[in-house]
């Protein structure tokens, strides 16, 4: 009679010994990881720091786009829209409000909610490439408002804003492209782990439920309008804070620096990375960071051919994203 309850614990005992040496390797490789970004800005120098900041900033732009498509399955072509919002709520509040550049990047994250939220309502009559389209819209359309005459004093017209990079405070020996860099990563890290928590919760569930089957998830009690609006807000909050950051990292921001293109960008990035993945938009912010000049200096006068080759061979060989091969890789070498 008492054996029952002895073999329940034992293996009780033994999966969660398992999972511990299952999660084991991973701590460690994230501890690796985060020791090595962040002592990156001290190894290494100049341009190639502004180039790590921007890939910072793209990963936290993409995991945005990831968490409404990837995960809630809405297709987005307009995310370009609020990169350019969130950038330049942080231009025009630190050049016209005086206000610190790491309150901007909070400022941003919270109008581009706003903005997605409101924006995800109506758009919740519109499903598959009708969404998409209407959000296409909304990224062609940015652009051309911000360069409306009567916008000039806040946006500066085809001028655009100079800004001024932030010194490290409180005097410390860095850099302000190692600073910058540092500020960043630590944003980054606040971002993937929110996302995460978030993901992992029965919010997540929910929204991965409404993804897969929304007239089941409806049936569960999950009320699917009001989880497309808010994810819709979430997602362009992160990637307004992605678009502040960035802004920050270059100094400048103008109109045609958000043109359609990037919203395509980060719909391929996200590809790319791994759809319906966390740790797929720092591949992707790589992918779309780097390769680009890459295709320019093999082919000055066809750049954008072997950008598509590439893509393509990136598609053919890793349908599920960089991640999903990693993925793979690692259930094959566990089995």
């Amino acid at each position: 009679m008492n054996s029952l309850p002895t073999v329940s614990a034992s293996t009780d005992l033994a999966s969660a010994a398992s999972t511990r040496r299952r999660l084991l390797p991973r701590a460690v490789l994230v501890g690796l990881l985060l020791v090595v970004a962040a002592a990156f800005p001290f190894l290494a120098k100049g341009y190639v720091i502004f180039q790590a900041t921007m890939v910072l900033s793209y990963a936290v732009a993409l995991l945005g786009l990831n968490i409404v498509t990837g995960y809630n399955g809405q297709i987005s072509l307009g995310h370009g829209a609020f990169y350019a919002i969130g950038a330049y709520t942080s231009a025009i509040l630190m050049e016209q409000a005086g206000m610190p550049y790491w309150a901007t990047v909070l400022a941003a994250g919270v109008v581009c909610l706003v903005a997605g939220y409101v924006f995800g309502l109506p758009a919740l009559k519109l499903e598959g490439l009708y969404l998409a389209l209407a959000t296409f819209a909304l990224a062609v359309a940015t652009p051309q408002l911000l360069k409306y005459k009567h916008l000039e004093s806040w946006t500066g017209g085809v001028q655009g804003i100079v800004l001024m990079k932030p010194d490290a405070p409180l005097g410390l020996p860095l850099s302000q492209d190692q600073w910058l860099y540092l500020f960043s990563l630590a944003v980054a890290l606040v971002m993937f782990w929110l996302a995460h928590n978030l993901l992992g919760s029965g919010v997540g569930r929910a929204i991965v439920a409404i993804r897969d089957n929304p007239i089941a998830a409806e049936t569960m009690g999950v009320n699917n309008r009001h989880y497309k609006a808010s994810v819709f807000g979430v997602s362009a909050m992160y990637t307004g804070i992605g678009g502040a950051l960035s802004a920050i990292a270059v100094q400048f921001v103008a109109p045609d620096s958000f043109t359609m293109f990037l919203s395509i960008s980060l719909l391929v990035g996200i590809v790319v990375g791994g759809i319906g993945t966390i740790s797929g938009a720092i591949y992707g912010a790589v992918f779309i960071m780097f390769v680009p000049s890459a295709a320019e200096k093999v082919s000055k006068a066809a750049p954008w051919a072997v950008y598509g080759l590439v893509l393509i061979l990136f598609v053919f060989v890793m349908p599920g994203g960089v991640a999903g091969l990693l993925r793979k890789l690692r259930q094959r070498r566990s089995a």
